[in-house]
């Protein structure tokens, strides 16, 4: 940590005082020596030495970027405005699949033909797959328990047309697989502006509840298929190959790519997924397709398979199975679910206008439930308000043709999401609203990751803290007359805040101290984060550098420091000092009215930074008359060095009350020292 104060004055030195103007005169060095509520004497800048200003002052952020991330600069990648470079480039994929899911041995068998193409610069002499499964093999490094299955089983590699050997010993050309890593080392590399072609078969068991309880199946009618199939790694303009491994706590960093995708189930077991379903003609009876597309013509919610049309679903391809065919375009992985018994609602949502036509589009949207889960009867009218809702404040359409909320009591609790489809826990026994936040959170991910791309392994927080806020957002539209939701995610924060439980949020997603750590650093933390820098830029300029951010990163992959640049040029400020106190330290804020002193020439109030962290301070003096006088103390006190302000106003009604913050901007760790009040 580099911090500018000098070492030979501890936390409890004398006070540097700002003098601020009240709202007539300013008073100055005529009045003695001001006194807080202790008694105790405190000096104005004036009388104290620069040495008595002591508290850290934070430093930039410079030497906290990767070099990595300067190379990137130089290359002409990535820019010190936040947007992509004018050389920015990122490779893709396309995968064609056939996959086949056996409820009764719970094993899923797949082949797939992968296209990647090298979009980039530079020779590849190797590549590297995801084999995400193999989180449930024995022996490999997770940071949670799990099911033993067994993992991924691969039958065949074939690579340009040459079949690939396990590799043996060193110099060999072939694959070789470490935990959820796969490498090929091919016989020719991969040049810029090339592809080559990969055709593999695997299958392996389904856990019951597997990586961490986002996929996995339940009561014999119900699976969730994710984490299954060999997908390429990220290779980035920053870092090149991203090779951490997958050990269940942290989620993905996926490229983009597009999918076709036949998957095989019984008959009378419906198959939703990502993507569009291209012969649902053939699948479903035609009752069930009527009711389906009325559901997606209309803006109300239509039962489009309830339990008397159980048995009489699908129809059926004379071996007692039934083919479903996706396809999906731009997107960064691919699931699907296949449940027996379940209900399914659907309507549509309104989402703005994709095309630019001067006409309304919509999305499809689905919800499919058990009735063992009876709040799910809601399920569809949230996921369609909170689809709506965020296409709207984010300033970007929701751009797929559905959004499908799967419910999985049995394999999760919470929830979890994927391209157009989330897998969420029944809710018995909970209050709507709890649903409603949690489809709302799953949805809000279709933003971040899965259009804005960021790395969930190292900063979980830029897609969590982002889902959190835009979240809340959702609920208060939704409900506007609930509870104060950011507020709440202040108080969860705060718990922990400055305690030996906390961590920064910079830390990588995989090494936080402690689960709090993790859950703080990754959600609340960053999200009130944002509430406190649209309270300190102000809502306009927060909104525009929200959405911008957003609208120069759709569909590519942003680091952190491309947030940080993109809120500095928008806003036209050097936000520093605001990225290191709050993401990079676990520094608090605890502003505090340590004295009111009353005199007939008006009224001193001393205002005191107790914390680490500096912030600018809010302050409204209420008078017995009713009236009320709001001032500000600027950031760049606190900057300065200066651990306390004084402000002094002529007034000649008494003030009756001395408040820090009304409005709830930041989160401060003592309120209780916010208020004065006569």
């Amino acid at each position: 940590m580099k911090l500018r104060f000098n070492p030979l004055f501890s936390a409890t030195a004398i006070l540097g005082l700002i003098l601020i103007a009240g709202c007539a005169t300013t008073k100055t060095g005529s009045d003695p020596a001001p006194k807080d509520n202790t008694g105790n004497t405190v000096k104005t800048n004036e009388q104290a030495s620069p040495f008595e200003i002591d508290r850290p002052v934070p430093n930039d952020i410079d030497e906290e970027i990767p070099n990595a991330f300067y190379q990137a600069y130089s290359n002409g990648t990535r820019t010190f405005s936040g947007k992509p470079g004018s050389e920015y480039w990122q490779q893709y994929a396309s995968y064609d699949m056939d996959v086949t899911l056996n409820p009764d041995n719970k094993t899923v068998t797949g082949n797939s033909t992968i296209t990647y193409y090298n979009n980039s610069p530079d020779t590849l002499g190797q590549l590297f797959l995801e084999l995400s499964q193999n989180v449930h093999k024995e022996g490999v490094v997770r940071n949670e328990s799990a099911e033993v299955t067994g993992g991924i089983n691969l039958k065949n590699m074939v690579y340009e047309g040459d079949t690939l050997q396990v590799i043996r010993r060193y110099g060999d050309r072939g694959y070789y697989v470490d935990g959820t890593v796969m490498t090929i080392l091919p016989d020719q590399p991969l040049a810029p502006g090339d592809s080559v072609t990969m055709n593999i078969d695997w299958n392996f068991k389904v856990p019951q509840e597997g990586a961490g309880g986002r996929m996995g199946y339940s009561e014999k009618n119900l699976f969730y298929i994710a984490y299954w199939y060999p997908q390429m790694r990220v290779y980035d303009d920053v870092n090149g190959w991203f090779t951490d491994p997958f050990r269940i706590n942290a989620e993905f960093y996926h490229g983009f790519a597009d999918y076709d995708v036949r998957i095989t189930a019984p008959d009378q077991w419906v198959v939703t997924s990502t993507g569009q379903l291209q012969n649902g003609k053939e699948v479903l009876v035609s009752s069930v397709y009527d009711r389906m597309m009325k559901a997606y013509s209309g803006d109300e919610v239509v039962n489009v398979v309830s339990s008397s049309d159980f048995g009489n679903i699908t129809r059926t391809d004379g071996d007692n199975t039934a083919t479903w065919h996706f396809t999906a375009e731009n997107i960064r992985d691919f699931v699907f679910s296949v449940t027996k018994e379940s209900i399914w609602d659907a309507t549509r949502a309104p989402i703005g206008d994709l095309n630019d036509d001067g006409n309304t589009d919509y999305t499809e949207i689905n919800a499919l439930y058990r009735s063992s889960a009876p709040l799910w009867k809601n399920a569809a009218k949230f996921a369609r308000h909170s689809t709506s809702f965020l296409s709207e404040y984010t300033g970007i359409d929701y751009p797929w043709p559905h959004m499908t909320a799967v419910e999985g009591g049995g394999i999760i609790g919470g929830g979890m999401e994927f391209p157009m489809m989330t897998i969420i826990g029944a809710y018995r026994g909970r209050a709507a609203q709890s649903l409603y936040a949690v489809i709302a959170h799953e949805i809000a991910h279709m933003w971040v990751p899965m259009m804005i791309s960021t790395n969930e392994r190292h900063y979980s927080w830029m897609d969590e803290g982002t889902t959190t806020f835009n979240e809340n957002l959702a609920k208060l539209d939704y409900y506007p007359d609930g509870p104060d939701f950011e507020i709440a995610d202040f108080q969860s924060y705060l718990q922990i805040a400055g305690t030996d439980y906390e961590g920064e949020i910079m830390r990588w997603s995989d090494f936080h101290y402690n689960g709090l750590a993790y859950s703080r650093a990754s959600y609340s933390k960053p999200a009130s984060m944002l509430v406190t820098l649209r309270g300190l830029l102000g809502e306009d300029v927060f909104e525009e550098a929200y959405q911008t951010f957003l609208k120069e990163w759709e569909y590519k992959h942003p680091y952190p420091w491309d947030l940080f640049n993109t809120f500095e040029d928008v806003s036209g400020r050097d936000l520093d000092w605001f990225w290191r106190s709050w993401y990079y330290e676990t520094w608090t804020l605890d502003h505090a009215v340590t004295d009111v002193t009353q005199s007939e020439n008006g009224t001193r109030i001393i205002i005191q930074d107790l914390g680490l962290s500096p912030m600018p301070a809010e302050v409204q003096i209420t008078l017995q008359d009713g009236s009320v006088i709001n001032k500000k103390i600027d950031v760049d006190t606190w900057l300065s060095g200066a651990t306390a302000a004084i402000l002094v106003i002529d007034n000649t009604s008494p003030v009756q009350k001395v408040e820090i913050d009304p409005d709830y901007l930041f989160p401060d760790v003592n309120r209780d020292n916010n208020i004065w009040e006569q």
